[in-house]
């Protein structure tokens, strides 16, 4: 069959990447905007590859109990689906539903790629409670208004908009549904800029920054990058306004407290030894070195390691408190590799008695970062992934290294209405 042929599909099941399952003739179809359990109509789009192929859907012809006008009016099915927007792949889904959905995609990964068999849950974004234990910020209830950053891009017609679903045409949509009230406002405002980029940026003070980037622009010529200060359990991170930070505008808090959680449960007593060596890889701006000095207490050791010279800065002024924290700038595995050749007995052994917490991109660490931790055989390992193939890929490795999960696995649903899920795992020696 030949790519654009309308077919008839009953959707079996859902797959990682936020599509899901259908057969024709015995070959595998990957179709977007279907849920589990419907029949659709769709559209042939990528039929190149003989072990499976791809396709949109047009029209239900048998709807899920669980499907919803979609929280994206412009993302909706009843919009041609080259002209639907993308980042909202899950909106046309029950919230509940969703999170079924992401679990069963996440024990997948685990039990199948990584051969690991563990517990695992899939959670909402956690609520912050004031000082007298009130609930301060919580998820709204149907999931939407929590982007407090969101790229748009500029084509050379001057277009403003997200990209199109799986394409990198610039759609003008009339609202930003998942984006805060005030990003979408500010969104709204933009206008008459070079093809390129624009992003919006709200921090903790509450105040939108638009930040155009066209594509040709002298990068350095640019301004200095405004520093904006974020706000996570009453402690100030600093941080470069283009800069990386949590986009769920309770994730930083969420994934503190889970980890902080995890942490405890896997050893109340002493979840992070205070005269032991720590470490904090893909650390950013010290978000996660400072909830592991926040447990072990004034005269934690650990070092934050990050690329990214500008978020090193802030991460070395982010820890200032703690006198035995620093902040280097290196690759991770070279970082390591370094390490391993260099620690002496001492540093080894305290390295042993630490925790080593990873929060790597979307690709995972891969072999050489797990097997460099495994060398420096730390006690406890806290992994943060923001992708369950690769999380599920490491943990087989750290397993076949000698280390299993502790305390089952924690998914925290920080990107609703997308398929994208953060989750937690502690891994002890």
């Amino acid at each position: 069959m030949d790519d654009g042929k309308l077919v008839e599909l009953d959707i079996t099941d859902v797959a990682h990447g936020g599509v899901f399952v259908s057969r024709l003739d015995g070959r595998v179809v990957f179709v977007a905007d279907a849920i589990p359990g419907e029949r659709v109509r769709a559209r042939l789009t990528d039929t190149r590859k003989t072990s499976f192929w791809r396709a949109e859907t047009v029209e239900v012809l048998t709807a899920s109990p669980h499907r919803r006008p979609h929280v994206w009016a412009a993302a909706d099915v009843a919009v041609a689906p080259e002209d639907r927007p993308g980042g909202a792949e899950f909106g046309h889904i029950a919230l509940d539903h969703q999170r079924e959905l992401k679990l069963a995609v996440l024990r997948d990964a685990l039990q199948r790629i990584g051969k690991v068999d563990v517990d695992a849950g899939v959670e909402p974004a956690l609520a912050v409670s004031d000082a007298s234990g009130a609930v301060a910020a919580a998820e709204s209830p149907d999931g939407t208004g929590w982007r407090t950053r969101v790229s748009l891009h500029v084509d050379d017609a001057g277009r403003i908009g997200p990209f199109a679903a799986r394409s990198h045409r610039v759609i003008e949509v009339p609202d930003l549904p998942l984006a805060t009230d005030a990003v979408a406002r500010a969104a709204a405002r933009v206008r008459g800029q070079a093809a390129g980029r624009v992003d919006l940026v709200q921090p903790a003070d509450g105040r939108v920054r638009v930040l155009p980037r066209p594509d040709d622009a002298d990068r350095r010529r640019l301004p200095a990058p405004e520093i904006l200060t974020e706000q996570v359990a009453g402690r100030e991170f600093r941080v470069d306004a283009r800069g990386f930070w949590q986009v769920h505008r309770l994730a930083a808090s969420s994934l503190t407290r889970v980890v902080t959680e995890q942490l405890r449960a896997a050893d109340p007593e002493l979840p992070v030894d205070p005269d032991a060596a720590h470490l904090d890889l893909y650390g950013g701006v010290g978000l996660f070195a400072a909830t592991l000095a926040e447990l072990g207490g004034p005269a934690t050791r650990i070092t934050s390691v990050e690329s990214d010279p500008r978020a090193t800065e802030h991460a070395g002024e982010n820890l200032a408190e703690w006198v035995g924290a620093r902040a280097e700038t290196a690759r991770v595995e070279r970082f390591l590799a370094e390490r391993v050749a260099s620690a002496s007995a001492h540093e080894r052994e305290r390295l042993a008695r630490g925790v080593v917490l990873l929060d790597p991109p979307r690709a995972g660490a891969g072999r050489d970062v797990v097997a460099g931790i495994v060398a420096l055989s730390p006690r406890t390992v806290v992994y943060v992934a923001c992708d369950p193939v690769a999380l599920a890929r490491d943990l087989g490795t750290f397993r076949d290294a000698g280390y299993r999960v502790v305390g089952g696995v924690r998914g925290v649903d920080l990107f609703p209405h997308s398929h994208h899920l953060e989750v937690v795992a502690v891994l002890s020696r």
